[in-house]
Formats: C-alpha cells, structure tokens, sequence
C-alpha cells in the first residue's frame, strides 16, 4: 500500500499523458545549442533533430597538438568563447553555401569567420574522452586565432561524419550516437529546479551553469531526473543515464572564473549519499527514439511545445546510473 501510494504521489507530481492525452508535465522554455564543445550555447526558438543529437550540436571541438579535446574543466576561458549561426541553419530543410560561415568572437580577439561549406584537410587521432578518430581540421586561420586565444599550439576540428561514427554506451542507449558531446545527444533541466536551488544559495546562478540543451518550466523542482518517457512534439524520449556533475556548474559563465558554488550547496542535499545511497551519479540525459529513423519531416522541438510524460522511475535511486 506504501508503494502505491508513493506511486500515486509520483504520478502527481510530475504530470501525466502523451502525445497530446491529459495535461502536460511542463512546457519548453528554451532550447540551446553548443556548436563548438564547451563554449558559449546559441539559444534558438526551434530545432532540428539529426541521428546524433539536434543539429549542429558539439559539432566542433578545440584541441591540442596531441588532438586531446579542450573542455572548460581545463580550459575555463573556453566559456567566454561566443559563437554564432546564421539563424535559418535552425530550419529543418536548410543547406549552406559557400556564403555561410559560423563566427566565432572572444574577449580581445577579432571575430573569426569559420565556411560552413568549405572542403577541409582530415587531420588523425581526435581524441574526447574515450573515442578517438579522424576529423576536418578548420585551417591555419582558426588554429592561429585559437592559439593566441589561450597562448599555446591549438586547432579548432569538425566532427567527421561520413567516415566517424562514436557511439553512446551500449549499456544505456544502444545503437544511437553522438560527436563531441561528453555522453549522449541530449541534456534535459527545468527552471523549477533551479528556482529551487537559487532559493538556498548565497548567490543565485543563472541556468548557463548547467548546460542543458532542452530547458522545460512548469513542472515540481528535479522531477526532470525521474522522467523515463516522454514526448514532445509527437517525438520520443528516453531518460537513460543520470548525469555526472562535474567541475563545469562552479564555473561562472560571464568571466571564466572557477568557484565551489552552486556544487558545495548541491552536496548537502543532491548529493549521492542523499539521493543514490546504491549508486554514484545524479542528474538525467535523454535520447530520441526517431533519431534512428535517418531522415524525414517533423524531428524538430520548438520552444513552447508541451512535454507529456508518459513513464517515471520511482526515486533517483532507481533511474540508471
């Protein structure tokens, strides 16, 4: 009876319904997309969705002479890093030309103009994390804008993708695929959740911090991280994994600057001894089911749409880890 009640309350809690059935969970307020690993996100009213995640995500990486990825847990200067699209890259159907660029722009540096068209040079052992492979290298232009940037050898990559594939952990999400994103093709946060930890902080910080590319409001503050299955604009969703919490939310996103906040405060009461005394890990990433369907009309989220919940997990303790 305990069970079913706490089930019940779940239930509640999170919202109910699908694919347009009952109330919806929450609504999206905002999508974000990470061009270049690491650096600045684009904020976007709408997005398409590739067979590795949305379009145009973590596309890009900054790497040393080695090829080793550059992250913001190294290279902390890498958050003031801005990048820019030309807006219609975000309609489904859109191809660029010879005239399109993405432009990249940082604190004492002139603007750097990268062809989204262009042919490029394949460049061996790319490595992020524990993939490693081929990748276009974007010329001595960007090499040398980023080396003056952070003062030492560094180029700047393009995922591969007609010769690289880099699959997600089979033992979560097998099949699916990503490029240079950490783990999997999408990371899901909700405004009540962090209303609810700004309430406790000294300082409040803004969502940036957390990096999510799907924002949602209008759900109960960390019900995102029970969400098993949901929908959003007729597309499926998967939680698959919690997510690690790194060194990245203590990094202040205006100035690059390290500090302990918001972790410290996140310890006391998010913390795996709290939440997961079984397992290691908090926090939640999603996959898409239709991502495997290659191509075809209407895999694109648009701010606004309604979330529709249609499984939870119990507790955090039972999401995978």
């Amino acid at each position: 009876m305990a069970m079913e009640k706490a089930a019940s309350f779940l239930s509640s809690l999170i919202g109910g319904g699908g694919g347009g059935d009952g109330e919806p969970a929450a609504t999206v307020k905002s999508i974000l997309i990470y061009p270049i690993k690491s650096c600045r996100g684009i904020a976007v009213s709408q997005a398409p969705i590739a067979s590795t995640g949305f379009r145009w995500d973590r596309q890009w990486v900054v790497v040393n002479p080695k090829g080793r990825a550059y992250t913001q847990r190294v290279e902390p200067k890498l958050a003031l890093v801005q990048v820019e699209l030309p807006p219609e890259a975000f309609d489904e159907d859109w191809h660029p030309t010879a005239d399109h660029h993405m432009v990249i722009k940082a604190p004492g540096m002139d603007p750097l103009k990268i062809p989204l068209a262009a042919e490029r040079t394949t460049v061996d052992d790319v490595s992020v994390w524990e993939w490693s492979g081929s990748a276009y290298d974007e010329g001595t232009e960007a090499a040398e804008w980023f080396s003056t940037y952070f003062e030492k050898p560094s180029r700047l990559v393009r995922f591969k993708e007609v010769s690289e594939t880099r699959p997600t952990n089979p033992n979560y999400a097998q099949g699916y695929k990503i490029m240079f994103a950490d783990c999997f093709p999408f990371l899901i946060a909700s405004q009540g959740s962090l209303d609810a930890l700004n309430e406790i902080l000294k300082e409040p910080v803004p969502m940036n911090r957390f990096r999510p590319n799907i924002l949602v409001d209008g759900c109960h503050p960390y019900s995102e991280d029970l969400w098993k299955t949901l929908k959003i604009n007729n597309l499926t969703f998967q939680g698959v994994k919690l997510c690690n919490r790194c060194k990245v939310p203590t990094i202040n996103q205006d100035n690059g600057i390290p500090g302990t906040e918001p972790t410290e405060t996140l310890l006391t009461f998010r913390s795996d001894q709290v939440l997961r005394p079984s397992h290691k890990n908090t926090r939640q990433n999603l996959i898409c089911k239709e991502s495997l369907s290659g191509k075809g009309k209407g895999k694109i989220i648009k701010v606004g749409d309604p979330v529709y919940v249609l499984q939870a997990f119990t507790s955090c303790n039972d999401a995978p880890a």
